[in-house]
């Protein structure tokens, strides 16, 4: 593929005005809920930076323990919207550029290979393992118990290494920063992440590394199930189109002919031939881009792709 066509490609997939593009989607919730996050710690800040009260401490206990998830089981059933809302907040700079980077690298290269339907539910997914082993591990590990009480959770961290280990387990042989003497392959950053969270377990945050590493294995069942026919995330997808359509004045109402949109606004052409997308043919695609990568692929194998990711196969 040229370059200029290589470009175009890059900013159809990832324009920031593309209507059904997860990856900015789930970017832009992410960093939308930082800035109002920050504006309100700055405020708390400018109100009780004098008064002797510490204002970090004053914004986590007024406005973080209401997105923030708890380990303490009592507090969960009080805010159980903390298991959603916390996989969504970052209150650190460094950690909001860090996690959206390398969200933005691993789900770059999920979407390339699946299409704009396995994001989201990978994400979220991970993030939900994460967070029970999170509760798991300071209400049953003898070294985090006596934590527990104060112990709570946020950031993306646990939603990006699933998808990190979806897109690991799907082509571990793809290649990213290819200045780097070709390219380092997917799996050894991905193997390396994992290994930093085991080793620093004793260190700090022990109950974040366990989070990390529980949505990492999340990420490896997701693909590893969805690989023998089981969508985990089939319903979410499908409840996101019920909900679109309800909101979108362009869909066909009940009784209302859809013989024009059938019959004589069709893009397709007359007498194309279009290959069949199945399974083993995805999989010899997928097995192409893990060995000579995604530019490899013809335009026929590019277009395999994109219907399979649009009809779940």
């Amino acid at each position: 593929m040229a370059y200029h066509e290589h470009e175009q490609d890059y900013q159809k997939r990832l324009s920031f005005a593309q209507a059904k593009n997860a990856l900015i989607t789930l970017v832009a919730i992410n960093l939308v809920l930082f800035v109002i996050l920050a504006f309100i710690q700055a405020i708390f800040y400018l109100q009780h930076g004098e008064t002797g009260t510490d204002p970090v401490a004053l914004f986590n206990a007024r406005v973080l323990k209401w997105f923030a998830l708890p380990a303490n089981m009592h507090e969960l059933i009080a805010r159980p919207w903390t298991i959603i809302t916390h996989m969504f907040v970052h209150t650190g700079v460094w950690h909001i550029v860090g996690n959206m980077l390398w969200l933005w690298v691993f789900g770059y290269i999920l979407q390339d290979l699946t299409g704009n339907r396995k994001i989201f539910p990978i994400y979220i997914y991970g993030a939900l393992g994460g967070a029970l082993a999170f509760i798991l591990a300071y209400n049953f590990l003898p070294a985090l118990k006596p934590m527990m009480p104060l112990a709570s959770a946020i950031g993306a961290s646990a939603g990006v290494m699933a998808i990190a280990a979806a897109v690991t387990t799907i082509a571990p042989g793809y290649r990213i920063f290819p200045m780097l003497n070709g390219g380092i392959p997917i799996w050894i950053i991905t193997i390396f992440y994992l290994v930093i969270d085991l080793a620093t377990i004793p260190l700090n945050n022990p109950g974040g590394h366990i989070a990390h590493l529980a949505g990492a294995l999340t990420g490896f069942l997701f693909v590893y199930s969805f690989r023998r026919g089981h969508d985990w995330g089939g319903w979410m997808n499908r409840a996101y189109d019920w909900v679109n359509d309800l909101f979108n004045p362009d869909r066909p109402r009940k009784g209302k002919s859809i013989k024009q949109e059938l019959f004589y606004k069709s893009s397709a052409h007359p007498y194309k031939r279009t290959p069949n997308v199945t399974a083993q043919r995805i999989d010899e695609i997928l097995d192409k881009i893990n060995l000579r990568g995604y530019n490899s692929l013809t335009e026929e194998e590019k277009e395999l792709l994109k219907r399979a990711s649009k009809e779940d196969i």
